[in-house]
């Protein structure tokens, strides 16, 4: 049995005779620089002939695509894209929920709300009509799910994209993703190798550290990687996070070495990924534009050492003809190995394959299976179950426009790192509809909260990307430091609901009534303000713990 066939006849493959063919023969057709540029998964923007003819130059593996308005233009583009790809593109995206589906999508909930709703049959339901959505856009590979562990609460990455710090239930809701999005014929991802949540900081911005014993990570993330491994997951994405204890365990004088990001190490990829936990499908590295990457070595030598490390797979560049030449430069020194070039390529082709695409991947996507009105209510009743009450010792709720007409809202909009920073919400016009006399606070006209019946905090922050930390900005909420010491609730009933990060009591633990409500979609604030006013009851439970650790949240 040759290398193609050793590869490919195991899981998560699993490919037939014809399939294995198809990836002998195309390899066999490849030259170096058509193998290397195999290696890439771009970025692409836009819409029209422009950007097909661009991607078909750079001939990539696949491509990233982020979603504009113009659903039409969008869905045409990527028929365009496949048809002209001369070897079938793998399309891929987040299929994380909320803010980050594509807006011509069904809205549904994220990972944290499916963990407050804690029903497997839910997530699962979520999951196919993401993954049937997404066939039908022509997407077959999603970077989900997450399996992080959200074990810090000030973890910014995780927050809203995991599904909370329960490994538990991380496990079944995350198995249940990867059954269903694969069932469908997406090839799914679990990320972010070796594990995330344990660091107060972001990859985006620097390399991030698992502090976990080897024991402790092998009960923790290690299991729930062997779980998605056994489960026939496709891929796992190797992220720019150090596993020091691991290293050090084989070598107690590594140094620096000990932190070397898993995107550049062969320890953790081949070692402990493919050696121990016996994982056989594509490994992608985590976007190599991150800081996490670039401030641990410059680009000519970090990129090669992505590929060198193990991943099949080099994710996003800022410069594509220049990492190419970076990639060239590699294996003409020996730092990259033709064998190593090859093997990638038997995974990259071998992942297409798996998912049918040397059979159907240029052809145009059914469309017809987009935004239905059964996946529409589907998606409502599972988004109406998320809503959790955290705390009310005051006995605020339910609301109601006879004893709270006058509302003062502080809000700073929905802020997201692809939609822009503070983004108007659907809240303050559905208490409106309601009867309540809503005002906005504005900084430069001070409103005075004694002068309302109800104070709310209306926050809309899901996990956020490069913003460093997430927390309640009493500063930016009020407008200066005279407002941010203000603290109404002594006199004015007074609420937060936040639409996204589940931690703001660490900033405010004497609020009276809090309500964690995960993501900021319109469905989810339509949701909650109906629990809010009685009209349905709290379903949630908390995934997360949102006291911080801090006794005194609770009263």
């Amino acid at each position: 049995m040759d290398q193609i066939d050793h590869i490919l006849s195991a899981a998560p493959f699993k490919l037939e005779a014809a399939g294995r063919g198809w990836v002998r023969t195309t390899l066999a057709g490849m030259d170096r620089t058509t193998k290397v540029r195999q290696l890439f998964v771009h970025i692409c923007f836009g819409t029209g002939p422009e950007v097909v003819e661009r991607m078909a130059a750079l001939a990539p593996a696949g491509l990233t695509k982020f979603f504009g308005p113009d659903a039409q233009a969008e869905l045409d583009t990527l028929d365009a894209l496949r048809g002209s790809a001369a070897i079938p593109y793998l399309v891929s995206a987040d299929l994380e929920g909320s803010r980050m589906s594509p807006s011509f999508g069904t809205e549904v909930p994220n990972p944290l709300a499916l963990a407050a709703v804690d029903d497997v049959q839910a997530s699962a339901t979520v999951a196919r009509i993401m993954a049937e959505e997404a066939r039908a856009a022509g997407v077959n590979w999603s970077f989900t799910p997450v399996i992080d562990i959200n074990a810090l609460f000030r973890s910014p990455i995780v927050a809203t994209r995991g599904l909370g710090s329960d490994p538990t239930r991380i496990r079944e809701h995350a198995l249940a993703h990867i059954r269903e999005l694969q069932a469908a014929g997406v090839a799914a991802t679990v990320k972010h190798w070796p594990g995330e949540g344990h660091d107060d900081r972001d990859q985006h911005l620097v390399t991030t550290i698992n502090p976990l014993s080897v024991d402790d990570w092998h009960a923790s993330h290690g299991a729930l990687y062997r779980a998605a491994i056994d489960a026939g997951v496709m891929s796992v994405m190797s992220a720019h996070i150090a596993l020091p204890a691991y290293v050090l365990a084989h070598d107690p004088d590594a140094g620096l070495e000990a932190y070397r990001p898993a995107s550049v190490s062969r320890l953790l990829n081949q070692t402990l990924l493919r050696d121990e936990l016996g994982f056989n499908g594509l490994i992608v590295s985590d976007a190599t534009p991150m800081a996490g990457l670039g401030a641990w070595a410059h680009r000519d030598v970090a990129l090669p050492e992505v590929v060198s490390s193990g991943c099949d797979i080099i994710l996003f560049s800022d410069e594509p003809e220049a990492d190419v030449a970076r990639i060239e430069a590699a294996l003409d020194d020996g730092r990259i190995t033709p064998e190593r070039l090859d093997e990638a390529m038997i995974r990259v082709l071998g992942l297409k394959a798996a998912l049918g695409l040397h059979q159907t991947g240029k052809a145009p996507a059914d469309r017809s299976k987009l935004a239905t009105a059964a996946s529409a209510e589907a998606a409502r009743k599972i988004t109406a179950r998320a809503p959790t009450l955290v705390k009310d010792v005051q006995g605020i709720l339910p609301l109601s426009p006879d004893r709270h007409r006058r509302v003062l809202v502080y809000t700073t909009g929905i802020v997201t790192p692809l939609h822009g920073d503070g983004m108007p919400m659907l809240f303050p016009d559905l208490l409106r509809a309601e009867g309540f006399d809503v005002t906005l606070y504005d900084p430069a006209t001070r409103p005075d909260p004694r002068n309302f019946d109800l104070v709310l905090y209306v926050m809309a922050e899901e996990t956020l990307l490069t913003r460093g930390r997430i927390f309640l900005d009493w500063n930016r909420l009020t407008g200066g430091m005279f407002g941010a010491m203000v603290r109404p609730w002594h006199e004015v009933p007074t609420v937060l609901i936040s639409f996204g990060y589940p931690y703001y009591l660490y900033d405010a633990p004497r609020l009276p009534c809090v309500v964690n409500a995960y993501a900021t979609m319109d469905t989810m604030q339509r949701a909650t303000l109906d629990c809010l006013l009685g009209r349905a009851r709290f379903q949630g439970t908390n995934p997360v713990d949102p006291f911080c650790g801090q006794p005194d949240a609770r009263y």
